[in-house]
Formats: C-alpha cells, structure tokens, sequence
C-alpha cells in the first residue's frame, strides 16, 4: 500500500506534527503509568483501524517489556485477567473517548467515576489527552493510508 501523502515530507504536517509531538510528550512524561499510556493507544488504534499505530505502539510496548499475552489480549481486556482494574478503567475510558461518534453519549459518568478512583487529576489528564491524541494520530493515518509493518522501536525518537 502506497501512503496518499508522505507526512515525513509534506511542510504543513511537518509543522503540525512538531506541536502534536510536543503535546505527545507532556502525556509521555507525565505520572501516568507508561504500561497504560501504551494500552490506551493500542486500544484506540484497534478500534480505529490505525495499523500503523498497533505496529508502532505494540512494538514500543514489547520493547519497554509488555507481555505478548497481554498485547494480545487488548482487543478483549473485558473478559482478561491480565489486567488491574486502574488498566481496565483507563481501556473502557479510552474505549468510550474513542466511540463519541458512535452516538453512545460519549464517556459516562460511571466510567468517569472509575477512572478516577484510580487515578489522580494530573493521570486524569494525560489520559484524556492521551485519548485525544491518539484518535488524531489515528485519523491522519487513516485518512493519508499511512502503511504498517515497518516500525522499528524508538524509529521516531
């Protein structure tokens, strides 16, 4: 598959990827756990259909020392195990925030609620705007058909 735009190379996505980056890495380096930073992004990848993002974030997962058991078990981590349950409130978070078109209302209050009875307001923050983050990633992939397969770990820096 050949990319409809080569987002490496074009000066406009050039400029807006810097600043996207840049938010990107208050997430990374905020106090939310970087395992679940990692879930959040393969999870709204899938449900999105970004396959450059679930080489790209899978990858990086396994690298930093992810399980294959539990990257493997993100499409179904209702009925896992291999999840805690600050995990699993930020997947159905992440989940919610990623399905706002879907008509579903967007993120409940009862998902609100769980999420943030494991989670402080600064983690509160990276998560959301993690989810934020990752859907636009996801959408300029999808949109430009941006191939999967290739990533090597830390390629972008």
């Amino acid at each position: 598959m050949d990319a409809r735009l080569d987002l490496f190379t074009n000066p406009v996505f050039a400029k807006l990827g810097k600043h996207i980056n840049g938010a990107g890495a208050v997430v990374t380096k905020s106090a939310l756990p970087v395992a679940t930073q990692e879930l959040v992004k393969i999870r709204a990848s899938q449900i999105n259909g970004c396959g450059m993002c679930l080489d790209m974030h899978t990858k990086d997962a396994a690298e930093a020392g992810e399980t294959q058991q539990r990257l493997h078990m993100v499409g179904a981590w209702r009925e896992a195990t291999v999840f805690s349950e600050a995990e699993r409130a930020a997947l159905e978070l992440a989940e919610q925030g990623t399905r706002v078109a879907d008509g579903a209302g967007g993120v409940s209050d009862e998902v609100w609620q769980n999420a943030s009875e494991h989670y402080d307001e600064e983690q509160l923050a990276a998560l959301v705007s993690l989810v934020a983050l990752i859907n636009l990633y996801n959408r300029v992939n999808v949109i430009t058909r941006q191939p999967a397969g290739d990533y090597t770990p830390g390629q972008f820096g």
